[in-house]
C-alpha cells in the first residue's frame, strides 16, 4: 500500500495565479490544471459565469513532491490562515537562497534564511498568497 501527505491549497480566484507563480518561484512542473469551465456540464448545478475560469483542480510538482491547488466555487466562503506551512526540503543552500527569495518577492520574511543550529540555511517566509513556507536546508554547517 502507498500512502502520501500531498498539501492541498484552496484558493480564492487566484490558484491560475499561485500556479504559474509557483511554476517560475519554485521550478514547478504543472502536471493538471483544469477550470470550472473545463469541467462536464452538471445540468442540476449551472455554472456561473464567473466561475467558468476559476481552477477546478490543480496539480503541480516541486522536485519530488506534488502540491495541489483549486479555487473556492463563487459565493463559498475562504479564509486565508496559517494552518498549512509548506516545508521545502533541500540539500544545496544555493537552492535555499533561490527559493527563498523568490516566495519573499510580494510576500513577507517570518524569519530571514540563514544558518541556524540545525541547518546551514533555514528561514520562514509568507508568500504573496498568504501561503506560510519553511525552507529547510539538510546538513550541518
Amino acid at each position: 500500500m502507498t500512502v502520501r501527505l500531498i498539501p492541498y491549497l484552496v484558493m480564492d480566484g487566484n490558484a491560475k495565479e499561485a500556479i504559474h507563480f509557483y511554476k517560475e518561484a519554485l521550478n514547478a512542473e504543472v502536471l493538471f490544471l483544469q477550470s470550472f469551465g473545463e469541467m462536464p456540464e452538471n445540468p442540476e448545478f449551472p455554472l456561473p459565469a464567473e466561475a467558468k475560469d476559476r481552477v477546478s483542480h490543480g496539480t503541480i510538482k516541486v522536485g519530488e513532491t506534488e502540491l495541489m491547488l483549486s479555487d473556492t466555487f463563487p459565493g463559498q466562503p475562504h479564509q486565508s490562515g496559517t494552518q498549512v506551512t509548506i516545508c521545502i526540503t533541500t540539500d544545496d543552500a544555493t537552492i535555499a537562497h533561490k527559493f527563498f527569495d523568490a516566495l519573499k518577492d510580494g510576500g513577507q520574511v517570518g524569519m530571514p534564511l540563514q544558518e541556524t543550529f540545525f541547518s546551514p540555511a533555514y528561514g520562514n517566509v509568507t508568500d504573496k498568497f498568504g501561503i506560510s513556507f519553511q525552507i529547510f536546508t539538510e546538513g550541518r554547517q
